[in-house]
């Protein structure tokens, strides 16, 4: 295949994702739903952080997850034992959620007026940077078990994020990571980008990305 047909049904394809996202955003900012894209690399504790996150909010206002992954519905089960609203997507061979699965998930998903979605990509840092689902915010998950050089390494992810959480900061002391310059790298890419250190362990942290999205929160259901 040459390079300008590739170019051309890659075109193609983005352009039908984004008009499935257009139509996600417009139903939920009509519904006043914060919706928050989270990405990462498999194995980065975004599953834990989430469920952790739905524990300690719940009651607050409600939420709902759409969970991807290529197989099996064990993270989706962890997310209902929170006691929230969860649809699991099997991509199969696919890498990424794309806004159609995503509009298809909402269709089979309490999704209330005035609520947060939480949509748990599936685990990698290329695929899911490329396709907008309708979010409100691209928020990236970076442990400090990975390397400092995952914002070079994988720039379009970090170039698009709004928020970045560095999880399992607890482990820090046994670990020789440098936070400081992972953090320096992705400003490289985004100068403004948020960041906040957090651990699912310790809850360190958590108080900020809480507020952050009630701020979202409040947002959405003044614009609606």
């Amino acid at each position: 295949m040459s390079q300008t047909r590739l170019i051309a049904i890659e075109q193609d394809i983005l352009a039908k994702n984004d008009s499935f996202a257009a139509v996600n955003r417009q139903f939920f900012a009509a519904k006043g739903v914060f919706v928050l894209n989270l990405m990462s690399s498999p194995g980065s504790g975004k599953t834990t952080l989430l469920t952790r996150t739905l524990t300690d909010l719940k009651g607050r206002f409600p939420m709902a997850v759409i969970e991807g992954d290529q197989q099996t519905s064990f993270d989706a089960d962890r997310i209902r034992a929170t006691g929230t609203p969860a649809i699991q997507v099997n991509t199969g061979k696919g890498c990424h959620l794309d806004a159609q699965m995503v509009t298809q998930a909402v269709g089979r998903l309490p999704v209330a007026t005035g609520s947060v979605l939480f949509i748990e990509n599936v685990g990698n840092l290329v695929c899911p940077a490329g396709f907008d689902l309708g979010e409100a915010h691209k928020v990236v998950v970076l442990s400090v078990t990975e390397g400092e050089d995952k914002p070079l390494k994988y720039p379009a992810m970090f170039a698009g994020a709004d928020l970045l959480l560095v999880n399992k900061v607890d482990l820090l002391p046994h670990l020789t990571f440098d936070v400081a310059r992972m953090i320096a790298y992705a400003r490289q890419l985004k100068p403004n980008l948020r960041v906040i250190e957090v651990s699912a362990t310790t809850g360190q942290g958590l108080e900020d990305w809480y507020g952050w999205i009630e701020e979202g929160l409040a947002k959405a259901v003044a614009t609606r």
